[in-house]
């Protein structure tokens, strides 16, 4: 499971685990749930809005496919497929406690993704696909209350690194 804000580098460091890992793993993000989601409920209060500050505020329908989102994500692992998580835990400790008890009886390690909120606002701004600010915002707020097996910093540190020093917790 990969925690962090918004263009701290989850996303790099899950491609390159995929890389790095024996067997095949898939690597699924809540991205890849709101990509999946109606356009309609991608500026809606009803689903997830981004506000121009770079606040994100999700609604009761966002909730639920979120919910069935974790669920269908945590089926496929307990089926046997081996799952890199890629998350942004917006609630902090509940967002994790949610995760915890869709993964009980798995092996999990769950995996900080730090970075300097100035750096991941110059990613922001680079990659031109995200709402100025959400990096900023979600850079320490994601990471409140959550407890970790293995803290990285993207700062100054390649994803390849940081998903090596990741399969090394893996593998033992």
């Amino acid at each position: 499971m990969l925690n962090g804000g918004s263009s701290s580098g989850k996303s790099g460091i899950a491609r390159c685990l995929q890389a790095v890992l024996p067997d095949a793993w898939l690597a699924l993000g809540v991205d890849t749930l709101i990509e999946a989601m109606p356009a309609s409920l991608r500026a809606s209060d009803a689903g997830v809005e981004f506000a121009a500050d770079g606040g994100v505020s999700v609604g009761p329908q966002f909730q639920a496919l979120d919910a069935a989102w974790t669920a269908g994500v945590a089926a496929m692992a307990h089926a046997g497929a081996r799952v890199i998580i890629d998350d942004v835990f917006l609630g902090g400790a509940a967002s994790q406690r949610r995760w915890q008890k869709a993964l009980t009886g798995l092996g999990v390690l769950w995996v900080g993704v730090r970075c300097e909120s100035a750096v991941a606002v110059g990613r922001e701004l680079a990659r031109g696909d995200r709402v100025p600010g959400m990096a900023a915002l979600q850079a320490e707020v994601v990471h409140q209350g959550v407890v970790y097996d293995l803290v990285v910093d993207t700062t100054h540190t390649e994803s390849l690194v940081c998903a090596r020093a990741i399969a090394a917790h893996v593998l033992r």
